[in-house]
């Protein structure tokens, strides 16, 4: 890593929704997402400088107030997609960044996650973690061991080498993505929390899906716990997310498993 400064470029899809939608002066989720990883401890300390990539559609309107953000580069979709989105902000990354991150709108980070994370990227190209999911009224409702975008950072060389995500797929597109980092030998690191289990024998038993990441992550997939007792990432469940979409709409389950038939003739397996 640099000796000055780690400059992290963070992407966040967005679609520029109001965390309570029928009130016209509710904060936006970008703003929340921006605020969690602004209050890092290693960027409160000056180790960690961030900047923020936003990507958003066609036609997405700015608010006045989010567009005059000096710490804020707008990235334009050429449609309506996540996948379009989050490769419109990859492509303003470019190359100036030391690492880049993802961080979905309506997720947050803990105000160690760049701290515990950037310290596992001395060792590895690509690290995950999992999340704390809650509800719309905060309550939790579980642990999520998949490793979700918002728990997602690497070197610049690897998304140089692993590239953007594919348009094709709408719903399984980090499935898809974290298939091409498996097979590309780079080194990852999945950060679990420190009550996980402590080998994948045991998590195959009372936490299977970090098993998963340990078995269908590729051969280059380590799993390490952090010090900290709960996930990283905290991560919104509600009723406008895709999968929940999912879940109540037939058509939709449909598309969904079309897509892990592809996956699964791609790479061979679910990739997690």
């Amino acid at each position: 890593m640099a000796a000055t400064a780690l400059s992290v470029g963070v992407i966040i899809p967005s679609r520029l929704q109001r965390i309570e939608p029928e009130s016209r002066t509710s904060k936006y989720f970008v703003e929340r997402a921006i605020a969690s990883a602004l209050a890092q401890s290693v960027v409160v300390e000056n180790n960690v400088r961030l900047s923020f990539i936003v990507g958003i559609d066609t036609d997405a309107d700015i608010p006045p107030h989010l567009a005059e953000r000096s710490d804020i580069v707008w990235a334009r979709s050429d449609g309506r997609s996540q996948a379009g989105a989050l490769n419109a902000g990859i492509d303003a990354v470019g190359s100036q960044f030391d690492c880049i991150a993802f961080l979905e709108d309506d997720d947050r980070w803990n105000q160690n996650y760049l701290n515990l994370c950037s310290a596992a990227l001395r060792s590895y190209g690509f690290v995950s973690t999992t999340q704390l999911e809650v509800d719309e009224g905060g309550e939790i409702v579980r642990i999520n061991d998949f490793p979700t975008p918002s728990g997602w950072i690497m070197r610049r060389d690897t998304l140089r080498r692993v590239g953007r995500f594919d348009p094709a797929m709408r719903w399984h597109l980090d499935n898809e993505w974290l298939g091409r980092l498996g097979d590309s030998g780079i080194r990852r690191c999945h950060l679990i929390d420190a009550l996980a289990p402590a080998t994948v024998a045991l998590a195959e038993q009372v936490r299977p899906w970090i098993a998963n990441v340990a078995r269908l992550g590729g051969a280059n997939s380590e799993l390490q716990r952090h010090t900290l007792l709960a996930p990283l990432v905290t991560r919104l469940v509600h009723s406008r997310s895709g999968m929940a979409r999912i879940a109540a709409d037939p058509a939709l389950i449909q598309e969904s498993r079309t897509e892990y038939a592809t996956l699964n003739r791609r790479y061979g397996r679910i990739p997690w």
